[in-house]
């Protein structure tokens, strides 16, 4: 059943990249490249594809959950969240101030609504997915976990350990994302540490995988995501492959790894936002 339709979900995806831009601007501190690239993955998967309660309760029973491993792009995670209504949008002028419950990576001491697990040690996260999803097993909770790394991320011997505890352990109910941007903070993945056949990697471990290689457009993620939840309870665990472009939808920060985790300026955020239409009402 189709929640919001296209257009929507693109109105919203502009106003969530006028946050991220103006919340690494305030406090001059961030990564809005990851932020944007992942955009309208984060706001398919929280308006469109889960299975979500309103009220958060941090066990996730009844409900389909979501963890962020590469905690670095919090800004598109708070975003969405606040759009989402686990909090007020307001809150988002206290990005990584002191004390302020939406630090530079999700922390969970001050009990931020939608976020599970402190995130941002990288290679983490997949782990903590299938441990979260295998609480769903054995309390027989059929809805899905989410996760989504970095493709750099991939770099980290963790991630391979848990895919093949995935997948012998048939983790079906699990559906893991790449962000595969093809960049990192150091420059070009290929460069720093080459990923090679990520496609077959994944399937050789095990795992059902699936592409959106149009990461950055609206309804090729719908539909990416539409095939990986029919693809679920088949007795594999899922990875899709979502191709998107660091900085997407701001033209100075496109396809740059340099935005990893550079805020902009005055100047810079004013042609930031004119590419970004207000739709929701700015915080």
């Amino acid at each position: 059943m189709i929640k919001n339709n296209i257009h929507n979900l693109e109105e919203i995806s502009s106003q969530v990249r006028r946050d991220i831009v103006r919340m690494v601007h305030a406090c001059q501190s961030g990564h809005p490249g990851g932020s944007l690239g992942c955009t309208e993955y984060l706001v398919a998967l929280f308006f469109e594809a889960m299975n979500r309660n309103q009220a958060f309760h941090v066990d996730g029973i009844g409900e389909d959950i979501f963890f962020l491993s590469n905690g670095h792009i919090s800004p598109v995670f708070y975003s969405v969240l606040a759009r989402t209504g686990y909090f007020d949008p307001t809150e988002l002028t206290t990005f990584r101030q002191i004390d302020s419950r939406l630090q530079g990576h999700p922390t969970t001491h001050e009990g931020l609504p939608g976020v599970r697990v402190a995130s941002g040690s990288l290679g983490q996260g997949l782990s903590v997915a299938i441990g979260a999803a295998q609480a769903k097993k054995l309390n027989g909770d059929n809805n899905l976990v989410y996760v989504l790394m970095g493709d750099g991320e991939l770099q980290e011997g963790q991630v391979w350990e848990a895919a093949m505890y995935a997948a012998h352990n048939k983790m079906d109910n699990i559906i893991a994302a790449i962000d595969y941007n093809g960049a990192q903070i150091d420059g070009p993945t290929e460069q720093i540490l080459s990923l090679g056949n990520l496609f077959a990697k994944w399937e050789a471990f095990g795992w059902d995988v699936l592409e959106i290689k149009y990461g950055n457009d609206m309804a090729a993620v719908v539909r990416g995501l539409d095939e990986a939840k029919s693809c679920s309870g088949k007795s594999k665990p899922v990875m899709i492959l979502v191709h998107t472009e660091m900085g997407h939808g701001v033209d100075f920060m496109m396809g740059s790894h340099k935005w990893h985790g550079i805020a902009p300026n005055d100047e810079q955020l004013a042609a930031a936002l004119a590419q970004n239409a207000e739709t929701l009402g700015d915080f």
